[in-house]
């Protein structure tokens, strides 16, 4: 027992030496919503041939020290043939985050990756839920490979800065 207590002793003096990360969400919110259907009642007639064109874009903006807000943009054109534009909903779905203890490259990494993977879902939800009260078969968005996208988004951010320099 003495020596799980020197063991535990020992375990929290060395995370006294490093910052420890802390994460914690405190709110979620829908920024914008938007929804047009500029061809009703017109398209209702049309033989439905939809072609889905999905916008994303997100930013983040500093609150004060360690709070954090980031912005998950979704913009759905759903187009019936080649130009007939059906509907376009649009959501800004938002997050508050208090986040600490991270370095520069986690930070980037928690705000372009982890915090709007945490915000698709309810973002996918509102963007299906103003379609189908457009009146339209639900528009089930696949998910989205956050991390992924921004990979290639830092590879960019380096490959400018060192032709840049």
């Amino acid at each position: 027992m003495a020596e799980e207590n020197q063991n535990s002793q020992a375990a929290n003096g060395a995370q006294g030496n490093s910052p420890q990360v802390q994460f914690s969400l405190q709110r979620i919110y829908v920024k914008d919503l938007s929804f047009e259907s500029p061809k009703s009642p017109a398209i209702f007639q049309a033989k439905w041939n939809p072609q889905v064109n999905l916008d994303l874009n997100t930013r983040h903006t500093q609150l004060q020290e360690g709070i954090h807000e980031v912005v998950l943009s979704l913009s759905a054109t759903v187009t019936n043939g080649e130009d007939d534009v059906s509907f376009i909903a649009e959501v800004q779905q938002a997050g508050i985050f208090a986040i600490n203890g991270l370095d520069e490259a986690g930070m980037r990494h928690t705000l372009g990756a982890f915090c709007p993977n945490i915000l698709f879902p309810y973002a996918r939800e509102a963007i299906d839920n103003l379609v189908l009260r457009g009146s339209f078969p639900p528009l089930m968005l696949s998910p989205v490979n956050f991390d992924a996208l921004f990979a290639q988004a830092e590879q960019r951010r380096t490959e400018e800065a060192a032709g840049n320099a």
